[in-house]
């Protein structure tokens, strides 16, 4: 099992959103929040380069992750898993699943969402945003995953709640079950290739053993 963390696992995507458009305004810059929010689940790069074009990505990028970085990490406060998400987890690795977490985060952000899960223990593996050159919806970083879990894309399914996370797995082969917890619509999740679509983490967990991780379970 391969999950996104932000806004799969932890309530973070409109923390995001908010420390995008405070990082845009410092540099003069508007960006409407909707634009921003749809572009949440996208590596930081490819997030500019849809919003700003690529000649301002290119040349504001260094100075607007920063900023983002820092506006985000002053709402860290307000950073909480959805409900049942770390027991999600135990309950599929208690299984024999082998479950792994796959994030664009940076190490600061990271660390912010290990703690607020506390899930290390049973979590085989972390492939985040420092650990591969392309960014989601490029498949490299489920490319890396697998490579880290040894598993083939066959025997995988990864959880999301974007449509990058689905395009990003449905381009490695690989079957996605979607949250609606990041903001996105069931409709459009299942158009982009989604097998099943829950409201989030805790509607996951009451309808595991019918849902299609089920058949992953040892």
């Amino acid at each position: 099992m391969l999950f996104d963390v932000d806004g799969t696992l932890v309530d973070s995507n409109y923390l995001h959103v908010h420390a995008w458009q405070r990082a845009f305004r410092e540099l003069d810059r508007d960006v409407a929040s909707w634009r921003v929010h749809r572009a949440i689940g996208m590596g930081s790069g490819k997030l500019l380069a849809e919003l700003l074009g690529q000649a301002d990505a290119d040349e504001l990028g260094s100075r607007l992750e920063d900023l983002h970085r820092r506006f985000y990490l002053e709402t860290a406060e307000l950073l909480r898993p959805f409900d049942q998400a770390a027991a999600l987890i135990r309950v599929i690795a208690g299984h024999g699943v082998r479950v792994l977490l796959a994030t664009s985060a940076g190490p600061d952000e990271l660390d912010l969402q290990r703690k607020a899960l506390d899930v290390d223990d049973v979590v085989a593996g972390i492939v985040a945003g420092d650990d591969v050159e392309a960014t989601k919806p490029d498949p490299e970083p489920v490319y890396a995953a697998l490579e880290r879990a040894g598993t083939e894309p066959a025997d995988t399914i990864f959880v999301g709640d974007s449509v990058w996370d689905v395009l990003a797995a449905t381009k490695a082969g690989v079957r996605t079950v979607a949250v609606l917890s990041g903001g996105v619509g069931a409709a459009e999740l299942t158009e982009a290739g989604a097998i099943a679509t829950y409201d989030d983490a805790e509607a996951l967990l009451d309808g595991l053993d019918q849902s299609p991780l089920a058949e992953l379970f040892t």
